[in-house]
């Protein structure tokens, strides 16, 4: 079903789950494991409905970080089937109600080591567990994201082709165009395609300035769909990835990241961006909440369910138009409007 929506057109992604149920309160930073969904499936139902009715056309199951290896740093690895299976039904029952699609979600196991052959085999085995126990509950495709290595994401693939399910493989790029088995991205992909991934694409760490290049090439690399999911924070040429940003001569990741964080026109115009280059599938990752969703499917010409309550400034009483104004200090209104720099002579005594 995936692919038949993409022939039809762009797909809009959801928004980065995890870190938006942390600043709600019902993740632990650190762990980032999402056992929000059995301790408060009410708080993750909510999200997934904000995000579709921001707009999503994906709801990806809240299941990053459900696979043994990291569950067990938090006492719970034998909820790794209640974890990924409520996940599946939680996201699949605010997907019918909205008519859109779930993906079942796998990521990095921290287990692969390219040059230990028996971590292989372990990696393996971990996705095939959160893929037993999320396929059956109302997945329509599987992504796997947030892998570094191209051999760990090609372990992904092939436990996601042996359920014949749609395969959507991102990679995360940090310091550099390489993976940290030092292949080069387009190389990368076509190796993900020629595997037969269905959907291939960037995700996390970069902003969409510092990702959409590497996207163009992984556009001009293969002929399958491309992906992009940045992450809502901005970073910068010499810091180009969010968890080295610094805020007050600190380390800003994980808990200062709030003065990082992209404006929704930001986002919107990334997905017009991403658009022009011939991106299909365009979504969003950590930071990214339901407004930058909405924002970014106006920009794509969508109106969502909570287009109802999109902007109308032109009603607010400072900075509205003239039929609503009811502000009268007109330095007040001269800055609200044009910044304090226009209007220090306003008000003065001569």
């Amino acid at each position: 079903m995936i692919l038949e929506r993409l022939q039809e057109g762009i797909v809009l992604g959801d928004g980065g789950m995890i870190f938006e149920l942390e600043r709600r309160g019902y993740v632990s930073a650190g762990p980032f494991t999402p056992e929000a969904v059995i301790e408060h499936p009410e708080a993750v139902r909510q999200l997934h409905t904000d995000f579709a009715r921001a707009g999503a056309d994906v709801l990806q199951a809240c299941t990053y970080y459900a696979h043994p290896e990291k569950l067990k740093d938090i006492g719970m690895e034998n909820a790794l089937e209640d974890i990924n299976k409520n996940a599946v039904l939680i996201a699949r029952e605010i997907a019918d109600t909205h008519g859109i699609l779930v993906a079942g979600n796998l990521c990095n196991t921290w287990v692969y080591d390219p040059k230990d052959i028996s971590t292989h085999q372990q990696t393996r085995e971990q996705f095939e567990a959160q893929i037993y126990y999320q396929k059956d509950h109302g997945v329509d495709f599987f992504i796997a994201e947030t892998i570094e290595y191209i051999g760990e994401a090609l372990i992904a693939l092939e436990a996601i082709r042996a359920t014949d399910s749609p395969s959507m493989i991102t990679l995360g790029f940090k310091k550099n165009d390489l993976t940290l088995d030092g292949v080069r991205i387009e190389e990368a992909f076509r190796r993900l395609e020629d595997a037969g991934a269905d959907i291939v694409g960037i995700n996390c760490f970069r902003d969409p300035e510092r990702m959409l290049p590497f996207a163009e090439r992984v556009k001009n690399s293969v002929s399958c769909y491309v992906a992009t999911q940045p992450v809502a924070f901005r970073c910068t040429e010499d810091r180009p990835y969010f968890q080295i940003q610094e805020y007050d001569g600190r380390v800003a990741f994980p808990l200062e990241l709030d003065p990082f964080v992209l404006t929704r026109k930001e986002m919107a115009s990334y997905a017009l961006k991403a658009k022009k280059l011939g991106i299909q599938y365009i979504g969003s990752c950590c930071g990214s909440a339901p407004h930058h969703i909405r924002a970014m499917a106006e920009a794509l010409g969508k109106t969502t369910p909570n287009s109802r309550y999109s902007p109308q400034i032109e009603l607010h009483k400072i900075i509205g138009d003239a039929a609503h104004t009811k502000e009268k200090d007109a330095r007040i209104l001269c800055e609200q409007r044009y910044g304090k720099a226009q209007c220090h002579l306003i008000g003065q005594k001569e």
